[in-house]
């Protein structure tokens, strides 16, 4: 602001002694107008400089600023990685105990499949033995009842012989008795 001020004012010199119309003046006033000038120049000169210092501290200061933001970043996305690490470490184990579980409860059932088979085997078997001791049972039934009837009929029999084995031996003895008698 002071440099433009100063190449007005130079201007505004150089102009006021023009009208005059004096060489002397106007020499003067044009080696004011180029001291004034070189003034500007170096007033601007020095706010250039400044300007572009305290631009390159902000450049600095937001390099800085990335710099700690990026070892933030850099600091979490390891923390995250190690975390993630950890976690696809626990499903892996979560899934290897899983698997081997299975892989028991696998062999279990097989076991347990192989064991209903030959349950069902025995059961096959002892129903082939029920029915072989069922149809013999019967046939015992049958033999018993023809026995128990064939009892019977002994029984009659033998009451029938017991009859008449009395009836003989009192004949004998009415016999004997009539003879000795």
């Amino acid at each position: 602001m002071v440099a433009a001020l100063l190449i007005v004012g130079s201007a505004v010199i150089v102009v006021a002694t023009a009208l005059t119309g004096s060489w002397l003046f106007v020499t003067v006033a044009a080696l004011t107008a180029v001291v004034l000038g070189a003034v500007a120049t170096k007033i601007t000169h020095s706010e250039l400089m400044d300007s572009r210092e305290e631009a390159a501290r902000d450049r600095a200061q937001q390099a800085r600023a990335y710099a700690g933001l990026t070892e933030a970043r850099t600091a979490e996305n390891v923390e995250f990685a190690a975390d993630m690490t950890g976690k696809l470490a626990r499903r892996d184990a979560t899934i290897s105990r899983l698997e081997k579980r299975l892989g028991d409860a696998a062999s279990e059932l097989a076991d347990a499949r192989r064991e209903v088979s030959e349950f069902r085997d025995r059961a096959d078997e002892t129903q082939r033995e029920l029915e072989r001791l069922t149809g013999r049972l019967a046939d015992a039934d049958e033999r018993a009842q023809q026995a128990v009837v064939r009892v019977a009929e002994l029984e009659a029999e033998l009451d029938v012989l017991t009859s008449e084995l009395q009836a003989e031996r009192a004949a004998a003895r009415a016999w004997q008795k009539g003879r000795t008698a």
